[in-house]
Order: structure tokens, then sequence, then C-alpha cells
């Protein structure tokens, strides 16, 4: 299998565990305390990447952890949080979608990334697979619902297209890439910004909800889903995808995420699937293999004249804890 391939089905991972995340959400977990939910879905599994990885912050990824926690945990899951309780699982999904848009534009913004024009044909497509979607669907939507959602697509698309730049040093004008400030290897840098942002929720959440909800067994387990599969793994491969694929690839694989929401929600939580969802979920697939990387493809990144190419592995000098011998 050729690596392009190998790495997109990796990537899958994520808009798969993230569509499923939407139905765990909203069943399992308790609806009147989104900052608590965040919380307790970022703070575990941020300090299970950091007990794997055994590596602290150095240098400018201090603050570097600090605002993508903030991006891409802190604000992005209690978004996340709001829109799974407010809309049906199918719904909720299907807003995401509008993500590899988004995705693109930042990309092309921040990382000088300028999309293909496959790319932009599967987005469009991909659009329309939503549009069809959520046309054809579920009475009643509510709009705070939707523009939670829609929220979440800006900050995550932003977020994510920032860690990009970030870990690749594209369009920095260094050119140290990881190297930069001691480097980030993948695990290290989503454990960083789990857990950073895990720590700005929880005295918010002290603050605005008081104590913690109790947590029946299936909520217990609803956690651990989160935390372990929907959090720590999935961003996990979602941040590798990125920092090895053009995000106008990963932007598409995201499509598979409003496929899994509107799939679990019509098995498992008996929403009524239309024709017309079903030639959405068609087109969706559509525009998810447009976009899929030929062999050897590579970012259409501009980097600033005379900017070397980034590493290909994290610089060695990079911190690690007592102990430490792992690499990431």
């Amino acid at each position: 299998m050729e690596a392009n391939t190998r790495r997109v089905a990796l990537t899958a991972v994520a808009p798969v565990a993230w569509g499923a995340n939407y139905f765990v959400t909203h069943a399992f977990l308790p609806a009147d305390h989104p900052l608590y939910g965040a919380a307790l879905r970022a703070l575990p599994a941020g300090l299970v990447l950091l007990a794997w990885c055994r590596r602290r912050p150095h240098g400018a990824w201090w603050g570097r952890s600090a605002v993508l926690g903030l991006l891409n945990v802190s604000v992005f899951f209690v978004l996340v949080f709001a829109a799974s309780q407010l809309l049906p699982t199918s719904v909720a999904s299907t807003v995401m979608a509008v993500s590899p848009l988004v995705m693109m534009l930042a990309a092309w913004l921040l990382v000088a990334e300028r999309p293909s024009s496959a790319h932009l044909a599967g987005a469009v497509v991909g659009l329309g697979g939503v549009s069809l979607m959520l046309l054809g669907g579920t009475d009643g939507i509510s709009v705070p619902g939707v523009l939670a959602s829609a929220a979440a697509v800006l900050v995550s698309s932003f977020g994510h297209i920032l860690a990009k730049r970030w870990n690749t040093g594209a369009g920095t004008g260094t050119g140290t890439g990881a190297a930069e400030a001691g480097g980030a290897g993948v695990l290290a840098s989503t454990a960083w910004q789990l857990t950073a942002g895990g720590l700005l929720l929880l005295p918010v959440a002290v603050v605005v909800e008081g104590a913690p909800p109790p947590v029946s067994p299936s909520a217990f387990l609803a956690f651990c889903y989160v935390a372990l599969v929907a959090t720590a793994l999935a961003f996990s491969v979602w941040f590798a995808g990125l920092r090895r694929l053009p995000a106008g690839t990963v932007g598409l694989i995201g499509l598979l995420n409003p496929v899994t929401g509107v799939l679990l929600g019509t098995v498992v939580a008996g929403e009524v699937l239309t024709g017309r969802q079903l030639g959405g979920l068609a087109l969706v697939l559509v525009g998810v293999a447009l976009g899929r990387p030929t062999a050897g493809t590579r970012p259409d990144r501009r980097l600033p004249t005379g900017t070397p190419a980034a590493p290909a592995a994290p610089h060695p000098g990079v911190r690690s804890g007592p102990g430490s011998g792992r690499s990431t």
C-alpha cells in the first residue's frame, strides 16, 4: 500500500471517531454541564498523551500550546458539546462538513498552501451532499445549535491550520520547522494542546457550573470514549495527517464525520434517513474521493524566498521529562 493511502486511512480514524462522538455526547453525557463535559474530555486525554510521550513544551511552544489549546480544545469542545445537545446527531455532524472549504482558505492564508482544482471540486461536491442531507432531514432544527456548529467550524479550521504552520515552520520565514524553539512531535504538541485546553476550561467550569455533575456508569464509559478515542487517538492521527498531507485532502477526509454521524443517528438513535439524505451521503463520499492525493503529492506551498525546507523529524534538542527516552 502506498504511503499516501496509509496516511489517508490513518487520518480517517479521526472524523469517524468524531462522528460517533456526537451520538455518545447526545445520548449519555449530562446536557446541562457543557464546560465540565469539555474539560473532562480534554484534560484526561492530554494527561494520557503526556504520560505516553513524556515531553514538555520548550521555548515558544509554551505560548503556542496555550493558544492552540484555547482554539482547538477549550472553545471548540464547548461549541461541539452544545451543538451535540441541541441538534440531532445527523444535523450536528453535517453542519461541520463545511470545514473543507474553510480549512482550504485558512491554509492558503496561513501556510501559503493553495488548494488544487481536485480539492476545490471535492469540497463543492461534498457541500452539495451536505446541503441535501440538511434539507432532507430532521424537522425542528435548533438555530443556536446550528450557529454553535458553524462557530466550531471556524474556530477549529483556523486552529488546525495554525498548528500545521507552527509544526512545519511554513510561512514563518525561519524554515526551522519542528526544530524551532526546541521542536514538537505530533504526540507531544497534541498532548500540550489538550492539557492546556483542559486546564483553561476547568476553573471556568467550577465558577460557572459549580460542582461537577454526578457521573453514572454509562456516563463514565461515555467519558472514556470521548477522552481516549474521540480525543487522544483522533487528534493525534488528525494532526499527523495535517503534517504530512495537503490541508485540502485532510479537510475532505473530515467529510467522513457527517457520514458517520448520519449513519449512527439512523441505525442507533432511530433518526429517519430519507432518500435525499442517501443521495447527499453519496455525494459526500465522492467529494472525499476527489481529494485523495496521488503518489508523490506535495502541498502546494509557497515559502518565502531563500527559506530552507523544514526537517522531516523533530529536532533532537527537544527537552524531555526525567527518564524520557520514548520518541513521538
